[in-house]
């Protein structure tokens, strides 16, 4: 069993989340939201979550893939976390591996992660991210990183993930569930 974490902040992006956590648990992932806050985490369009466990718990010898989700403040409120930035370049220091969709690379770009690799991102960031590697692809994968750009591919997002963590069959296997146009 493959073992991911994904770090919640208030004010993340609810499509983004929900369908990646939801179709990698569906895959047999274990998966842990792990809360930047305690209690009720409200979303950018106020639905509301609960975390799994704290970030504070959260070892990342123990995980496989950490995800960042987008939404603002949500992306912000990630960026800004000490807690979120330690896991993630602990992630990054073992080559584990790290994916962030939509305004998230920004947390991957200031973290210097993504130089010399290719990424993606929502459009309204392309800009802040540097160098010539940017792609318009929907999903990107480069090493240890996969980005992706927005709500709109979030399933193609999260079937990608599956498929890095346990092949192609495992995805046909998930979306004979789930009837995805991937």
């Amino acid at each position: 069993m493959k073992n991911v974490v994904v770090p919640l902040a208030p004010g993340f992006e609810e499509i983004e989340t929900i369908t990646v956590v939801d179709i990698l648990r569906r895959s047999g992932a274990r998966v842990s939201i792990a809360g930047t806050v305690d209690g009720v985490i409200e979303g950018s369009r106020g639905v509301k979550l609960i975390a799994d466990e704290s970030i504070d718990s959260i070892k990342s010898e123990k995980f496989d893939l950490m995800i960042l989700h987008g939404g603002q403040p949500g992306t912000d409120n990630l960026k800004n976390d000490p807690r979120v930035t330690l896991l993630l370049k602990e992630m990054e220091s073992k080559n584990k591996l790290i994916g962030a969709i939509c305004a998230a690379p920004i947390i991957l770009e200031e973290n210097g992660i993504l130089k010399k690799r290719r990424r993606t991102s929502h459009p309204s960031i392309k800009g802040t991210l540097s160098g010539d590697l940017y792609v318009e692809s929907r999903v990107v994968v480069d090493h240890n990183i996969i980005t992706s750009r927005s709500p709109g591919t979030a399933m193609e997002f999260a079937f990608k993930l599956v498929e890095i963590l346990y092949g192609k069959d495992r995805v046909r296997v998930v979306n004979n569930g789930v009837l995805a146009k991937i």
